[in-house]
């Protein structure tokens, strides 16, 4: 029987999988390599080699209320979308309430995994620490959560840019980067157009001389800032609208690509990709299109060759002069801790099913938490993993055979290989299995809570009214989301007018009749389809 866990890592996943080994009973020890929690969101003024890192100017995509952890909102008073230094902020209020701390070894990293020679019995492991200093030490568990990320190893593919060794300027990963300092009057070319390169180009182009932003692809480039002001990602989750998605997908995503060219033109701005919407993750950057717009960062196509201080474009064009090359490429991902065995690969993600099992294990004690890349905040996601994973250490859930598991691993990649662009950069999409409340019966039961579970934003909270894991204070927390999304804005109150009825809200009610009274001709099961929160994810049985 599982007690003892073994937690690689103190990063989000890390601690909200230590949160959910205490909830169920079980005994974790985390190892975390560095002093501190926090992981990826922990910023370090160097570098540290073999763990993640962040620039200074980062500040989250997902807004606070998408990105909490299910049972604790985070303060009201902190930003909607919150520099990384408020991310630490809740973070650490979170590992103080629930007492995590005290279950973390810091500066202490994980050399070896391997299974004890009893291990088709008991399912234990042999885990080998070293801690600062060369000290080295074996434990035996009965089960091994890894939650050591993938943002750590830089993928920086210099054979498909020949020249680039005899290039005169400097060149770097953005894994490296900290602030524009150094690059005040620079010509610089940032070559990768995520996330990261995206920032980046924006961050440098408030210094440097000028910004050439290079991308093979373009990208689809949507705002923190949705309608009226509002966090976009609240309007865009609820499950009314991704119902919509589901029924009427390409209505809806022909849609949304006219309006994000109404905000302006991806194709006049030289970014609109040959990939709809839905076919990979889009870059979330309000600033952009400024900067564009002013001059200050040029959209250029991918790089063909380096001359010298040149560089050469596949469209034939040459820039002159180029100072600094900073590479936003993405990242690579090694367990080397773990059997060979267990690093098999699906195309280019880990062979696991869901996400997060080994499929060949004989006694499924080991877990991958966190090892995902999708729209979307991680901390709900792996929060979801975690406590899905310690139930099934408990044998409360059972995994199907692994012949059933690696046929689905197979069928998953072959499916996200149709519907999304997968790259050795965007390897993962989100996938989890988690407890999922009845819109229907909380319509029929709780009217007020339904209506905000239908057409408010889906946030983690739903997660926390119904099944395992339930928390008393869920209703509350969702009743109250909007309450902490408008209070950062309350810095100059300007008296408001009298409340006018919301036509809006009037047609998303008898919109939602319409769908309650369709729902009635359906049997059970396609209701449980109908109310998913997302095609992907289902509930435990």
């Amino acid at each position: 029987m599982v007690q003892k866990v073994a937690v690689i890592g103190a990063g989000i996943s890390g601690l909200t999988t230590i949160k959910s080994c205490l909830d169920e009973g079980l005994e974790p020890t985390c190892f975390e390599s560095s002093h501190d929690i926090g992981g990826l969101w922990r910023y370090k003024e160097t570098p540290e080699p073999g763990r993640a890192n962040i620039y200074e100017s980062v500040v989250i995509n997902s807004s606070k209320e998408t990105m909490t952890f299910s049972d604790f909102p985070p303060p009201a008073d902190l930003a909607n979308n919150m520099h990384h230094s408020e991310v630490m902020q809740y973070v650490r209020l979170y590992a103080e309430a629930f007492k995590l701390l005290p279950h973390i070894h810091f500066q202490t990293s994980v050399v070896s995994v391997r299974k004890t020679p009893d291990f088709t019995t008991t399912g234990q492991w042999e885990v080998e620490t070293e801690r600062d200093g060369g000290h080295r030490e074996t434990r035996v568990f009965d089960a091994v959560m890894v939650c050591s990320g993938h943002y750590s190893q830089p993928h920086l593919p210099l054979s498909d840019f020949p020249g680039i060794e005899s290039f005169e300027g400097r060149y770097f990963h953005s894994w490296h980067y900290r602030n524009a300092e150094g690059l005040q009057g620079k010509r610089v070319v940032v070559i990768g157009i995520g996330n990261s390169g995206g920032d980046l180009a924006v961050d440098i182009s408030r210094v440097a001389e000028k910004v050439y932003l290079s991308t093979r692809t373009g990208a689809w480039v949507v705002g923190r800032v949705g309608d009226g002001g509002i966090p976009g990602d609240l309007i865009w989750s609820s499950r009314m609208n991704l119902l919509m998605m589901k029924v009427f997908s390409s209505w809806k995503m022909r849609n949304l690509e006219k309006k994000l060219n109404m905000a302006f033109d991806h194709t006049l701005y030289g970014l609109k990709p040959k990939h709809g919407f839905f076919a990979q993750i889009p870059v979330v950057n309000d600033d952009l299109p400024a900067r564009i717009i002013s001059g200050r960062v040029k959209v250029k196509p991918n790089v063909k060759e380096f001359r010298g201080s040149s560089v050469v474009f596949v469209d034939g064009s040459v820039l002159e002069k180029v100072d600094v090359v900073v590479f936003a490429t993405g990242y690579e991902y090694s367990f080397s801790f773990l059997p060979s065995d267990l690093q098999a690969k699906s195309g280019h993600r880990l062979r696991l099913y869901k996400h997060v099992f080994p499929p060949t294990l004989t006694r499924p004690t080991l877990a991958v938490i966190g090892f995902i890349h999708g729209l979307g905040a991680i901390n709900p996601l792996s929060e979801m993993q975690s406590r899905w994973a310690t139930r099934v250490f408990k044998g409360l859930l059972t995994l199907p055979s692994e012949k059933y598991m690696l046929q689905e691993i197979e069928n998953d990649t072959i499916n996200m290989h149709q519907r999304f662009n997968c790259s050795i950069r965007n390897p993962l999409q989100a996938e989890l299995v988690g407890a999922r409340p009845s819109i229907l019966w909380f319509l029929m039961t709780d009217p007020k809570l339904g209506l905000q579970l239908l057409l408010g934003p889906c946030t983690p909270y739903q997660y926390r009214l119904t099944g395992p894991g339930q928390w008393a204070g869920a209703r509350q927390a969702i009743l109250t989301q909007w309450e902490r999304v408008f209070q950062p804005f309350r810095t100059r109150v300007v008296p408001e007018p009298e409340p006018q009825p919301s036509r809006h809200w009037s047609i998303s009610v008898i919109f939602s009749g319409a769908v309650l009274l369709c729902c009635v001709f359906y049997s059970k099961q396609h209701l449980t389809s109908f109310w998913a929160p997302l095609p992907f994810i289902k509930s435990p049985q």
